[in-house]
């Protein structure tokens, strides 16, 4: 029997399969969440899983959770993150997901959900945020990263993303070094979400998941910001998908 997670964001869609095969993929959300579930439901068939086989089991989640119309049952990302994040680093957790279009921050205790919080009416510390100046500065993601190495930290200081942009703009007509400038945009991004999570009461353990787990860079910047080790893990980014194929496992 097959038991399958599909967590579909603004971004990526992630898929974790358990069961007969074990697998984990993920590629472009594109435009429509409709068009990706499809897309999904077709690489599954190829790998010889039917969605639609008594045999199956599948579990939704995720920003576009609802297009996925072959899912037995569809569950929040906060649970589905949950419990992702506890395969990957145990019953006594803090998960920090940052997101295209959300920043999540999960507390689990005993294997239990018991905190969250989740910014989800600004982009100013999201994926989006670092996507919309990456393209401001004509870098890709990675090479913002990698320039921000390099840089020294030009405050940042508009909440909203159209007037932090506004504030790059101004910094690219004073010639200022791109360096500096995306520095800067790496650390806004890393307070805003520091601000969010410090409001739970962090273990020990904390990992990231989503697009940027295995950014040590940023790791390290927000680690100094919570004063916490924040730990990059190899699967974070399937977390979401993770949790989702356990708990239809679990939940069958």
């Amino acid at each position: 029997m097959n038991f399958i997670g599909i967590d579909i964001g603004s971004t990526a869609a992630k898929v974790c399969v358990k069961g007969d095969k074990d697998l984990l993929f993920r590629l472009p959300t594109g435009w429509s969440s409709v068009e990706t579930a499809q897309t999904i439901r077709e690489k599954l068939l190829k790998e010889g899983i039917d969605v639609s086989s008594s045999d199956t089991k599948v579990v939704a989640t995720g920003y576009g959770r609802v297009a996925v119309d072959y899912a037995d049952k569809v569950i929040t990302e906060i649970t589905c993150h949950g419990r992702g994040g506890r395969e990957i680093a145990g019953d006594n957790v803090g998960i920090i997901d940052v997101g295209g279009q959300d920043t999540k921050a999960i507390l689990i205790e005993n294997g239990m959900v018991t905190n969250f919080l989740m910014n989800d009416k600004c982009s100013a510390g999201t994926g989006k945020f670092l996507e919309v100046m990456a393209n401001k500065l004509s870098v890709t993601i990675d090479d913002l990263f990698e320039l921000a190495k390099e840089g020294k930290v030009l405050p940042i200081s508009s909440l909203c993303t159209v007037f932090a942009e506004s504030e790059i703009i101004s910094y690219i007509g004073q010639g200022k070094k791109r360096e500096d400038i995306a520095a800067g945009v790496v650390d806004s991004v890393a307070t805003k979400v520091s601000q969010l999570v410090q409001r739970l009461d962090l273990p020990e353990t904390v990992i990231l998941t989503g697009g940027l787990s295995h950014n040590e860079f940023f790791t390290k910047i927000l680690s100094e910001k919570l004063g916490r080790n924040v730990k990059t893990t190899k699967n974070g980014i399937y977390a979401g998908a993770i949790g989702a194929a356990l708990l239809a496992k679990e939940k069958k």
